[in-house]
């Protein structure tokens, strides 16, 4: 019989004190395991208001010394006590997988920075816990949408209670292009509307269209239209240069700016976003997000995408951290967005001389910028 079917059931009342002290005293695995199903017992059976620091020294001392079997108890039991530990729950979700879930699922102890702290730190089983987890708010949602991990993107789209915002929906069905497994539940989703199934159906298969066809009743012939509109307009002068059937307009570059302020007051705007944004051929987000981090205008921003080198634009990318190895790649995913500009006076300035700290890169840009035109020497 293993420890979990001798120990896991709750006693039908607590244990007495004189109980609990004798197993304090003995150093046997088993005595040390029922003393902390005991004191967790006494305080299931009179939830107290909140622990004192010597008990939850003594919850986690137990915890920490407790085998897999008991933490895995330990998580089912507390997983909505609302009376428990703090940093015991913040351990237990952080053990492996199979422990953490309970936790992960229900402790109303995680807050919103607590369950960003385990998409960023945690393993990807950890991360689709979080993003599966009843009523998941919808900060910790941006986040999941942000981070573009196609495994917690789709335990996301299934989660029909998690709060997704509009813009975090237009990015799900973006990301559906690349991700086929969030096709199916995004169809299904609470939040899924016509103009974005509409979106949708130009790249899921034909039961899937069908089914986008039934759940908003509408003609199928109409948005077999609409796929084949999308596949021959080309929209001149568009920034992006691209076949696409949803031009760039100022309502919407308003939303990418949100976006950016929303990712940056929460902390979570970083150089790799900017990579991200250019490979999701999302210039306008680029742009917001480069102004945003590198404290630059978004006017001097535009300034270096239209210069005739791409030096403005390598020094801006420098200061705000990109790496010069990674910005031969940008390059090439912002000229195809943007017209073929910046252009390629100066050559591969990347590859010229050492690699530049960001406050020098920062004094080069605009010393660039006050000779548009020109490629610096």
């Amino acid at each position: 019989m293993t420890a979990v079917a001798r120990i896991a059931p709750a006693p039908s009342s607590a244990p007495s004190a004189t109980e609990l002290m004798a197993l304090a005293h003995s150093r046997a695995v088993d005595d040390r395991q029922r003393l902390l199903l005991g004191v967790l017992s006494l305080c299931e059976t009179n939830p107290p208001e909140g622990l004192s620091p010597v008990l939850e020294e003594i919850f986690l001392t137990l915890a920490r010394q407790a085998e897999r079997d008991m933490r895995q108890v330990l998580s089912t039991r507390l997983a909505v006590a609302d009376w428990a530990p703090a940093a015991l729950v913040h351990m237990l979700a952080l053990d492996e997988v199979e422990i953490a879930r309970p936790v992960i699922a229900g402790s109303p102890l995680l807050k919103d920075d607590d369950l960003i702290r385990l998409l960023v730190e945690a393993s990807l089983e950890h991360q689709v816990e979080v993003a599966r987890r009843p009523r998941l708010s919808g900060r910790v949602s941006d986040v999941i949408i942000e981070r573009g991990e196609p495994a917690t993107l789709t335990a996301l789209a299934g989660n029909s209670t998690a709060d997704v915002s509009v813009e975090g929906m237009r990015r799900l069905v973006d990301h559906s292009r690349r991700i086929a497994a969030l096709r199916l539940p995004l169809t299904r989703h609470p939040r899924m509307n016509e103009a974005l199934a509409t979106q949708m159906y130009m790249w899921v298969g034909s039961a899937l269209r069908q089914a986008i066809g039934e759940r908003f009743e509408v003609d199928e012939t109409r948005l077999a239209a609409a796929v084949e509109e999308a596949a021959t307009a080309v929209i001149p002068g568009h920034p992006k240069g691209a076949v696409t059937g949803e031009p760039l307009n100022a309502e919407r570059d308003e939303m990418e700016r949100r976006l950016v302020d929303k990712l940056h007051a929460s902390g979570q705007l970083r150089a790799g976003f900017l990579v991200r944004a250019a490979r999701e051929k999302r210039l306008s987000l680029f742009r917001h997000a480069l102004a945003t981090l590198s404290g630059f205008t978004v006017s001097e921003v535009d300034a270096a995408l239209r210069h005739d080198s791409p030096e403005a634009l390598y020094c801006a990318c420098v200061s705000v951290g990109i790496d010069r190895a990674v910005f031969p790649a940008l390059i090439h995913e912002i000229r195809q967005l943007n017209g073929g500009l910046p252009g390629h006076a100066g050559g591969e300035v990347w590859n010229r001389g050492p690699a530049m700290p960001a406050p020098a890169a920062q004094r080069a840009f605009r010393t660039l910028l006050r000779a548009p035109g020109k490629a610096a020497v």
